[in-house]
Parts: C-alpha cells; structure tokens; sequence
C-alpha cells in the first residue's frame, strides 16, 4: 500500500501502474492506483482536521541557531515558515466543468534548511491550523523570533496571524518585490532595454541596501515623462501601491544583518513540486482526489521519515476502529 501511494502521489495513475509492475513486479490497475493514492490521502486530510499531526520518530531537536560567515553557531535564533498558493483546474461533478481552486502550501522549516515539513489544502483556515500543530511539532517556540516569508499574496499574512501567531515578523520575498521594479521599467523603457536595466537595478539596489520605505520614498519623487501613456502612468500608480502596503515587510538591511533569509525559496519548491504533479498536460482532477493527492505528496517531500511514520500511525488507527489490516 504506501508504494502504490508513493507512487500515485508522484506520478500519474496510468505510468504510475506501468512503474510497479516494471519495478515491483505489482499488476495494480490505474484505477486502484489512483483508489489507494486517495485513500490514503483523504485518511490524511482527515487526520489534520481532526487536530492531529504526523508524529515523526524520535530525532535529535531541531537546530534554530544562525550561523557566522564561517558557518559557526551564533547564539542568534531564528524559525521559518512559509505559504503560498496557486491555481489548480478541477472537474466539477458532472466531469465536464473545469473550476480553477486556489491550493494553499505552507512549510516550516530551520535555518540551515536541513528540515522542511510540507502541509496542503484547499481550505485555507485548515492550512493554517495544520501548519501550526507541525511548528509546534517541530517546537519552533525554541526560536528567539519566527519569521514568516511570503510573496505578498491578498491575505496571505493575515492568515498566518490568525493560525499561527500574531508575534509573527514578516518578510516579502526579495526576488518577488524585484519582479514588480523590473516588470514595470519593462514598461517605462522598453524590455530589455538599457534603460529598463538600469533603472531596475538602481530600485533594487536601493531595496537591498536601505529598505521599502527608502524606496517608496524614490517612487513617490518619479516623474514620468510628458506624453506618458496610460499604461506607463496606471503600473507606476500600481507600483507605488504595492510597495507602500509592504513596507512592513520590506527592512531588507535590517533582516540581512541579522542573517535572516529574505527569500521564500522553500514554500516556491513546495508549490513548483506539488504543481508538476497536479497540473500536467491532460490531468483531470475532481477537488477531493486533487487534496488528497497533494497533501499525500507534501508528506512525503518533507523527509524526516514523516512518510513511514504516517503509515505506520495510519495501520494503528485503522486496526483500533476495527478495519481489516492493509
């Protein structure tokens, strides 16, 4: 059972059944492929809206510290965690409308990155109060400050205040608020110009090395050109929007000297690994199989042998309810 699961939550149904029998020499049907992958998905699902967690097994604790630039322990501590969301195109029960739902990804994880724990869901308070027991799991209380990486998303922080903690710091991801400078000297300039690059690497600079209000501040000054279409004068209108309602989040000296990360590289992996799988090329999901599956393949991309440790927690579950041992 957890290696057609494994399976199922890597691959698609049909190659999916080609791989076990190929290399397990087991003759599982698509079907039950997809049945076992989403069973035990949905099992689960169920687990974490129950309030539960998969317990790992016993492992040395978490290390919180930050590191000098000789990659000695600081007495400085820090925990990080993470979410993100993006679009999945689901079947409604007639099978034949496409809705596209927003799943929700979130992580915890160290400073050294040597521990990420993955959590998925379409419902995005669930996400949340799962994210929360696994930090608690993980005892990210250990850490002096939790900070939060995000892309800025509409209610991304406001969520995570509420399921996890209002003492949260949060940080936009740099490479996000990069994007918005270049996207709109693109615009201003011309892509690919250099003018366009200047520009953009002068606000970047400035970003890195002074912080969102500095910047807000230079915005503000800009003076368009006379002549400026309504484009050019809409994105700069936008640009200045953006930066001015993320200037809480935007201290890059300040995090940079305390040796805080400032990029949300592992919540984009989770959302890049969990898409691959989800949204290929034909892949047509009804919403429950979709969350089963997801929350099943961020289970196993979190390691720490939280994967084994669910199947044997689930074999348990099931033998005290009663059900025939699988």
């Amino acid at each position: 059972m957890p290696l057609i699961a494994l399976v199922g939550c890597e691959e698609p149904f049909r190659p999916g059944h080609d791989l076990l029998k190929r290399l397990a020499g087991l003759d599982v049907s698509p079907s039950s492929c997809r049945r076992v992958s989403e069973a035990a998905g949905d099992d689960l699902k169920e687990w974490h809206r129950q309030g539960g967690a998969v317990t790992p097994p016993p492992a040395p604790p978490w290390d919180f510290r930050l590191r000098d630039e000789a990659g000695r322990p600081t007495a400085a501590t820090v925990a990080y965690v993470g979410l993100d969301q993006f679009a999945v195109p689901t079947l409604a029960a007639d099978g034949r409308t496409v809705a596209w739902r927003m799943l929700y990804a979130g992580v915890v994880y160290d400073p050294a990155k040597r521990h990420h724990w993955y959590v998925a869901d379409f419902d995005r308070e669930a996400v949340a109060a799962t994210l929360r027991r696994y930090a608690c799991a993980a005892n990210v209380s250990r850490a002096a400050q939790v900070v939060a990486l995000t892309d800025g998303g509409n209610g991304l922080e406001a969520l995570l205040r509420s399921g996890l903690s209002d003492g949260l710091v949060f940080v936009l991801d740099f490479w996000h608020a990069s994007q918005h400078l270049h996207e709109w000297a693109g615009t201003r300039f011309g892509r690919d110009s250099p003018a366009a690059h200047a520009w953009a690497a002068a606000c970047v600079g400035l970003l890195r090395l002074e912080g969102g209000v500095a910047l807000v501040q230079r915005l503000r000054a800009e003076t368009l050109p006379e002549g400026a279409g309504e484009e050019v004068r809409e994105g700069h209108r936008k640009l200045v929007g953006y930066f001015e309602a993320n200037q809480h989040r935007t201290d890059y000296p300040s995090y940079r000297a305390r040796g805080w990360d400032i990029g949300s590289g592992p919540v984009e992996a989770e959302c890049k690994v969990l898409g691959g799988r989800l949204k290929r090329a034909g892949a047509k999901w009804l919403e429950a199989g979709a969350e089963d599956v997801a929350g099943l393949r961020a289970l196993y991309q979190s390691g720490d042998g939280l994967w084994d440790a669910f199947w044997k927690q689930r074999r348990q579950r099931r033998a005290a309810a009663g059900y025939p041992r699988k």
